[in-house]
Protein backbone atom coordinates (compact mmCIF):
# COMPACT_ATOMS: atom_id res chain seq x y z
CA UNK A 1 0.00 0.00 0.00
CA UNK A 2 1.35 3.41 -1.01
CA UNK A 3 0.19 6.39 1.04
CA UNK A 4 -0.40 9.65 -0.83
CA UNK A 5 -0.59 13.31 0.11
CA UNK A 6 -1.88 16.20 -2.02
CA UNK A 7 -0.49 19.73 -1.83
CA UNK A 8 -2.87 22.34 -3.20
CA UNK A 9 -6.59 21.55 -3.00
CA UNK A 10 -7.90 23.41 -6.03
CA UNK A 11 -9.79 22.03 -9.03
CA UNK A 12 -7.17 19.63 -10.37
CA UNK A 13 -6.63 18.01 -6.95
CA UNK A 14 -10.08 16.45 -7.30
CA UNK A 15 -8.80 14.34 -10.22
CA UNK A 16 -5.82 13.16 -8.20
CA UNK A 17 -7.98 12.20 -5.23
CA UNK A 18 -10.47 10.32 -7.41
CA UNK A 19 -7.64 8.47 -9.18
CA UNK A 20 -6.00 7.48 -5.88
CA UNK A 21 -9.34 6.18 -4.64
CA UNK A 22 -9.68 3.94 -7.72
CA UNK A 23 -6.27 2.28 -7.28
CA UNK A 24 -6.23 -0.73 -4.97
CA UNK A 25 -2.72 -0.22 -3.59
CA UNK A 26 -3.01 3.55 -3.05
CA UNK A 27 -4.56 5.60 -0.24
CA UNK A 28 -4.92 9.35 0.29
CA UNK A 29 -3.84 10.07 3.87
CA UNK A 30 -3.17 13.82 3.95
CA UNK A 31 -3.83 17.11 2.19
CA UNK A 32 -2.13 20.49 2.54
CA UNK A 33 -3.55 23.91 1.71
CA UNK A 34 -3.43 27.30 3.47
CA UNK A 35 -7.24 27.49 3.22
CA UNK A 36 -8.97 24.99 5.48
CA UNK A 37 -12.23 25.20 3.53
CA UNK A 38 -10.42 23.88 0.46
CA UNK A 39 -9.28 20.78 2.40
CA UNK A 40 -12.68 19.88 3.86
CA UNK A 41 -13.95 17.79 0.91
CA UNK A 42 -10.85 15.59 1.13
CA UNK A 43 -10.95 15.07 4.87
CA UNK A 44 -14.69 14.36 4.81
CA UNK A 45 -14.78 12.07 1.75
CA UNK A 46 -11.40 10.32 2.00
CA UNK A 47 -10.48 10.69 5.66
CA UNK A 48 -7.33 12.65 4.80
CA UNK A 49 -5.65 14.63 7.56
CA UNK A 50 -5.53 18.38 7.05
CA UNK A 51 -2.33 20.44 7.20
CA UNK A 52 -2.04 24.16 6.59
CA UNK A 53 1.76 24.03 6.55
CA UNK A 54 3.84 21.83 4.25
CA UNK A 55 6.70 21.57 6.75
CA UNK A 56 4.37 20.17 9.37
CA UNK A 57 2.89 17.59 7.00
CA UNK A 58 6.34 16.45 5.85
CA UNK A 59 7.53 16.04 9.44
CA UNK A 60 4.45 14.45 11.00
CA UNK A 61 2.65 12.48 8.29
CA UNK A 62 4.03 9.12 7.08
CA UNK A 63 3.37 8.95 3.34
CA UNK A 64 5.25 7.78 0.26
CA UNK A 65 4.13 9.93 -2.68
CA UNK A 66 3.03 13.55 -2.92
CA UNK A 67 0.87 15.03 -5.68
CA UNK A 68 1.71 18.71 -6.17
CA UNK A 69 -1.36 20.56 -7.49
CA UNK A 70 -0.49 24.15 -6.61
CA UNK A 71 -0.18 27.12 -8.99
CA UNK A 72 2.69 26.39 -11.36
CA UNK A 73 4.96 29.13 -10.04
CA UNK A 74 5.14 27.35 -6.68
CA UNK A 75 6.17 23.94 -8.02
CA UNK A 76 9.92 24.25 -7.61
CA UNK A 77 10.07 25.19 -3.93
CA UNK A 78 7.48 22.58 -2.93
CA UNK A 79 9.06 19.80 -4.98
CA UNK A 80 12.48 20.54 -3.52
CA UNK A 81 11.09 20.31 0.02
CA UNK A 82 9.29 17.07 -0.77
CA UNK A 83 12.37 15.50 -2.36
CA UNK A 84 14.54 16.50 0.60
CA UNK A 85 12.05 14.65 2.82
CA UNK A 86 12.35 11.50 0.69
CA UNK A 87 8.91 11.74 -0.91
CA UNK A 88 8.29 10.57 -4.46
CA UNK A 89 6.68 13.32 -6.53
CA UNK A 90 3.82 13.55 -9.02
CA UNK A 91 3.85 17.09 -10.37
CA UNK A 92 1.03 18.73 -12.28
CA UNK A 93 1.94 20.32 -15.58
CA UNK A 94 3.86 22.41 -16.34
CA UNK A 95 6.80 21.07 -14.39
CA UNK A 96 7.73 24.71 -13.63
CA UNK A 97 7.57 28.18 -15.16
CA UNK A 98 11.32 28.53 -15.83
CA UNK A 99 14.05 26.20 -17.04
CA UNK A 100 16.22 26.78 -13.99
CA UNK A 101 13.29 25.82 -11.77
CA UNK A 102 12.72 22.64 -13.78
CA UNK A 103 16.40 21.79 -13.48
CA UNK A 104 16.27 22.36 -9.72
CA UNK A 105 13.33 19.97 -9.39
CA UNK A 106 15.01 17.25 -11.46
CA UNK A 107 18.27 17.67 -9.57
CA UNK A 108 16.51 17.50 -6.18
CA UNK A 109 14.77 14.26 -7.18
CA UNK A 110 18.00 12.69 -8.41
CA UNK A 111 20.08 13.78 -5.41
CA UNK A 112 17.50 12.45 -2.96
CA UNK A 113 16.86 9.25 -4.95
CA UNK A 114 13.12 9.82 -5.34
CA UNK A 115 10.91 9.24 -8.38
CA UNK A 116 9.55 12.24 -10.30
CA UNK A 117 6.59 12.12 -12.68
CA UNK A 118 4.95 15.01 -14.55
CA UNK A 119 1.23 14.95 -15.36
CA UNK A 120 0.73 14.86 -19.13
CA UNK A 121 -2.34 12.58 -19.13
CA UNK A 122 -3.20 12.93 -22.82
CA UNK A 123 -0.51 10.36 -23.64
CA UNK A 124 -2.81 7.70 -22.20
CA UNK A 125 -5.88 8.42 -24.34
CA UNK A 126 -6.69 5.34 -26.44
CA UNK A 127 -6.48 7.21 -29.76
CA UNK A 128 -3.13 8.77 -28.81
CA UNK A 129 -1.66 5.40 -27.86
CA UNK A 130 -2.94 3.93 -31.13
CA UNK A 131 -1.36 6.74 -33.12
CA UNK A 132 1.93 6.24 -31.29
CA UNK A 133 1.74 2.53 -32.18
CA UNK A 134 1.18 3.42 -35.85
CA UNK A 135 4.19 5.75 -35.82
CA UNK A 136 6.37 3.16 -34.08
CA UNK A 137 5.48 0.57 -36.72
CA UNK A 138 6.94 2.78 -39.46
CA UNK A 139 4.00 2.30 -41.82
CA UNK A 140 3.68 6.06 -42.44
CA UNK A 141 7.21 6.20 -43.83
CA UNK A 142 9.07 9.50 -43.68
CA UNK A 143 7.06 12.17 -41.87
CA UNK A 144 6.69 15.35 -43.89
CA UNK A 145 4.92 17.62 -41.41
CA UNK A 146 2.29 17.87 -38.70
CA UNK A 147 -0.46 20.25 -37.60
CA UNK A 148 -1.35 20.84 -33.95
CA UNK A 149 -4.52 22.81 -33.09
CA UNK A 150 -6.07 23.79 -29.76
CA UNK A 151 -8.94 26.21 -30.34
CA UNK A 152 -10.73 26.35 -27.02
CA UNK A 153 -12.79 28.69 -24.88
CA UNK A 154 -11.73 29.94 -21.47
CA UNK A 155 -13.92 32.93 -20.65
CA UNK A 156 -13.04 35.82 -18.40
CA UNK A 157 -14.81 34.16 -15.47
CA UNK A 158 -12.35 31.28 -15.73
CA UNK A 159 -9.40 33.63 -15.31
CA UNK A 160 -11.12 35.60 -12.56
CA UNK A 161 -11.48 32.48 -10.36
CA UNK A 162 -8.09 33.13 -8.76
CA UNK A 163 -5.62 36.04 -8.88
CA UNK A 164 -2.79 33.83 -10.19
CA UNK A 165 -4.66 32.69 -13.31
CA UNK A 166 -3.36 34.19 -16.53
CA UNK A 167 -0.29 35.69 -14.83
CA UNK A 168 3.15 35.20 -16.32
CA UNK A 169 4.66 34.33 -12.94
CA UNK A 170 2.31 31.57 -11.83
CA UNK A 171 0.22 30.40 -14.78
CA UNK A 172 1.14 31.53 -18.27
CA UNK A 173 -1.25 31.71 -21.18
CA UNK A 174 -2.77 29.24 -23.61
CA UNK A 175 0.57 27.63 -24.49
CA UNK A 176 1.71 27.02 -20.92
CA UNK A 177 -1.66 26.13 -19.43
CA UNK A 178 -3.66 24.38 -22.18
CA UNK A 179 -1.59 23.59 -25.29
CA UNK A 180 1.44 22.30 -23.37
CA UNK A 181 -0.28 18.89 -23.35
CA UNK A 182 -0.41 18.93 -27.14
CA UNK A 183 3.17 20.14 -27.43
CA UNK A 184 4.15 17.21 -25.22
CA UNK A 185 2.39 14.90 -27.68
CA UNK A 186 4.16 16.52 -30.63
CA UNK A 187 7.50 15.85 -28.94
CA UNK A 188 6.43 12.27 -28.19
CA UNK A 189 5.41 11.75 -31.83
CA UNK A 190 8.01 13.82 -33.70
CA UNK A 191 11.19 13.81 -31.61
CA UNK A 192 13.68 16.56 -30.78
CA UNK A 193 12.81 20.10 -32.02
CA UNK A 194 15.58 22.11 -33.59
CA UNK A 195 14.08 25.53 -34.28
CA UNK A 196 10.86 27.43 -33.56
CA UNK A 197 9.28 30.68 -34.66
CA UNK A 198 6.20 32.10 -33.00
CA UNK A 199 3.80 35.02 -32.74
CA UNK A 200 1.33 35.58 -29.91
CA UNK A 201 -1.27 38.08 -28.76
CA UNK A 202 -3.64 38.87 -25.93
CA UNK A 203 -6.79 39.65 -27.89
CA UNK A 204 -9.92 39.11 -25.79
CA UNK A 205 -9.08 38.15 -22.20
CA UNK A 206 -7.97 40.56 -19.50
CA UNK A 207 -4.81 38.66 -18.54
CA UNK A 208 -1.03 39.22 -18.59
CA UNK A 209 -0.25 36.21 -20.77
CA UNK A 210 -1.27 35.29 -24.32
CA UNK A 211 -4.74 34.06 -25.28
CA UNK A 212 -3.76 33.38 -28.93
CA UNK A 213 -0.54 31.84 -30.28
CA UNK A 214 0.69 30.55 -33.62
CA UNK A 215 4.03 28.96 -34.34
CA UNK A 216 6.22 26.74 -36.50
CA UNK A 217 8.60 24.00 -35.40
CA UNK A 218 11.44 22.39 -37.33
CA UNK A 219 12.47 19.02 -35.89
CA UNK A 220 15.90 17.42 -36.08
CA UNK A 221 14.43 14.91 -38.55
CA UNK A 222 13.68 17.78 -40.95
CA UNK A 223 9.92 17.50 -40.45
CA UNK A 224 7.93 20.68 -39.82
CA UNK A 225 4.91 21.36 -37.61
CA UNK A 226 2.48 24.23 -37.21
CA UNK A 227 0.91 25.03 -33.85
CA UNK A 228 -2.24 27.10 -33.36
CA UNK A 229 -3.64 27.64 -29.86
CA UNK A 230 -6.25 29.93 -28.36
CA UNK A 231 -8.68 30.33 -25.48
CA UNK A 232 -10.78 32.93 -27.31
CA UNK A 233 -13.13 30.72 -29.35
CA UNK A 234 -16.83 31.54 -29.04
CA UNK A 235 -18.83 30.09 -27.36
CA UNK A 236 -17.09 26.86 -26.25
CA UNK A 237 -14.24 24.49 -27.13
CA UNK A 238 -14.12 24.08 -30.91
CA UNK A 239 -11.23 21.79 -31.82
CA UNK A 240 -8.27 19.91 -30.41
CA UNK A 241 -6.40 17.96 -33.06
CA UNK A 242 -3.07 16.63 -34.25
CA UNK A 243 -2.53 15.61 -37.87
CA UNK A 244 0.52 13.67 -39.04
CA UNK A 245 1.39 13.66 -42.74
CA UNK A 246 3.67 10.83 -43.89
CA UNK A 247 4.81 9.61 -47.29
CA UNK A 248 2.54 6.56 -46.97
CA UNK A 249 -0.34 7.88 -44.93
CA UNK A 250 -2.27 10.71 -43.29
CA UNK A 251 -3.65 10.42 -39.76
CA UNK A 252 -5.70 12.99 -37.86
CA UNK A 253 -6.90 12.65 -34.28
CA UNK A 254 -9.46 15.28 -33.46
CA UNK A 255 -12.80 16.45 -32.13
CA UNK A 256 -13.25 18.91 -29.29
CA UNK A 257 -10.83 16.87 -27.17
CA UNK A 258 -8.69 14.90 -29.67
CA UNK A 259 -10.41 11.61 -28.82
CA UNK A 260 -11.14 10.12 -32.25
CA UNK A 261 -9.56 9.33 -35.59
CA UNK A 262 -11.04 11.97 -37.89
CA UNK A 263 -8.89 10.73 -40.76
CA UNK A 264 -7.03 7.46 -41.06
CA UNK A 265 -5.62 6.54 -44.46
CA UNK A 266 -2.51 4.39 -44.71
CA UNK A 267 -1.07 2.57 -47.72
CA UNK A 268 -1.87 -1.15 -47.44
CA UNK A 269 -4.57 -0.70 -44.78
CA UNK A 270 -7.85 -2.14 -46.08
CA UNK A 271 -11.15 -0.49 -45.20
CA UNK A 272 -12.11 -3.24 -42.79
CA UNK A 273 -8.83 -2.85 -40.87
CA UNK A 274 -9.33 0.92 -40.62
CA UNK A 275 -12.94 0.41 -39.47
CA UNK A 276 -11.79 -2.04 -36.80
CA UNK A 277 -9.26 0.48 -35.45
CA UNK A 278 -11.78 3.34 -35.45
CA UNK A 279 -14.54 1.24 -33.85
CA UNK A 280 -12.22 0.14 -31.04
CA UNK A 281 -11.45 3.77 -30.21
CA UNK A 282 -15.06 4.92 -30.58
CA UNK A 283 -16.26 2.26 -28.13
CA UNK A 284 -14.26 3.80 -25.28
CA UNK A 285 -12.68 7.10 -26.37
CA UNK A 286 -11.61 8.29 -22.90
CA UNK A 287 -10.38 4.94 -21.61
CA UNK A 288 -8.87 4.82 -18.14
CA UNK A 289 -8.43 8.42 -16.93
CA UNK A 290 -4.93 9.75 -17.52
CA UNK A 291 -4.42 10.74 -13.89
CA UNK A 292 -5.26 7.19 -12.86
CA UNK A 293 -2.67 5.84 -15.33
CA UNK A 294 0.00 8.21 -14.00
CA UNK A 295 -0.67 7.52 -10.32
CA UNK A 296 -0.86 3.75 -10.84
CA UNK A 297 2.34 3.88 -12.88
CA UNK A 298 4.10 5.79 -10.09
CA UNK A 299 3.12 3.10 -7.58
CA UNK A 300 4.64 0.45 -9.84
CA UNK A 301 7.72 2.60 -10.50
CA UNK A 302 8.38 2.79 -6.75
CA UNK A 303 7.73 -0.92 -6.19
CA UNK A 304 9.92 -2.00 -9.12
CA UNK A 305 12.50 0.78 -8.77
CA UNK A 306 12.15 2.08 -12.32
CA UNK A 307 11.49 5.46 -13.91
CA UNK A 308 7.86 6.65 -14.26
CA UNK A 309 6.30 6.63 -17.72
CA UNK A 310 6.46 10.44 -17.96
CA UNK A 311 9.62 11.68 -16.29
CA UNK A 312 10.80 15.05 -15.06
CA UNK A 313 12.94 15.33 -18.18
CA UNK A 314 9.83 14.82 -20.33
CA UNK A 315 8.16 17.63 -18.43
CA UNK A 316 11.22 19.83 -18.90
CA UNK A 317 11.21 19.18 -22.65
CA UNK A 318 7.61 20.40 -22.96
CA UNK A 319 8.41 23.47 -20.85
CA UNK A 320 11.48 24.18 -22.97
CA UNK A 321 9.36 24.22 -26.12
CA UNK A 322 6.79 26.61 -24.60
CA UNK A 323 9.54 28.97 -23.42
CA UNK A 324 11.17 28.88 -26.85
CA UNK A 325 7.83 29.93 -28.36
CA UNK A 326 7.58 32.76 -25.83
CA UNK A 327 11.13 33.93 -26.51
CA UNK A 328 10.60 33.89 -30.26
CA UNK A 329 7.41 35.92 -29.97
CA UNK A 330 9.17 38.43 -27.70
CA UNK A 331 12.17 39.09 -29.97
CA UNK A 332 10.41 38.29 -33.27
CA UNK A 333 13.18 35.92 -34.31
CA UNK A 334 13.63 32.15 -34.68
CA UNK A 335 14.89 30.27 -31.63
CA UNK A 336 17.31 27.35 -31.89
CA UNK A 337 16.91 24.52 -29.37
CA UNK A 338 19.78 22.32 -28.24
CA UNK A 339 18.61 19.46 -26.00
CA UNK A 340 18.15 21.20 -22.70
CA UNK A 341 18.53 24.86 -23.61
CA UNK A 342 17.54 27.25 -26.37
CA UNK A 343 19.75 29.85 -27.96
CA UNK A 344 18.71 33.03 -29.72
CA UNK A 345 19.10 33.08 -33.48
CA UNK A 346 20.67 36.56 -33.37
CA UNK A 347 23.41 35.19 -31.09
CA UNK A 348 24.57 33.01 -34.00
CA UNK A 349 24.40 35.97 -36.35
CA UNK A 350 26.54 38.06 -34.00
CA UNK A 351 29.12 35.29 -33.68
CA UNK A 352 29.25 34.90 -37.44
CA UNK A 353 29.87 38.64 -37.83
CA UNK A 354 32.69 38.58 -35.30
CA UNK A 355 34.37 35.66 -37.08
CA UNK A 356 34.11 37.12 -40.58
Amino acid sequence: MMNFAIVGCGFIAKKHAAAIENINDAKLVAVCDPFQAAMKPYSEEYGAKEYKELDEMLKKEPFDIVCICTPSGLHASIAEQAAASGKHIILEKPIAMKMDEANRIIRAAEENNVKLAVVHPNRFRPVVRELRSILDSGVLGTISHANCIVNWNRNQEYYDQAPWRGTKEHDGGVLMNQAIHNLDLLLWFMGQPEEVYSMEATRLRDIEAEDVSTGIIRFESGALATVQASTTVYPSNFEESITIFGENGTVKIGGKNALYFEHLEIEGFAEDKISTIKNKINADPWGTPGHEWIISDMVQAVINDRQPAITGRDGRNALQLVLAFYESATINKPIHIHKGEFVWEHFYNQQASLMS
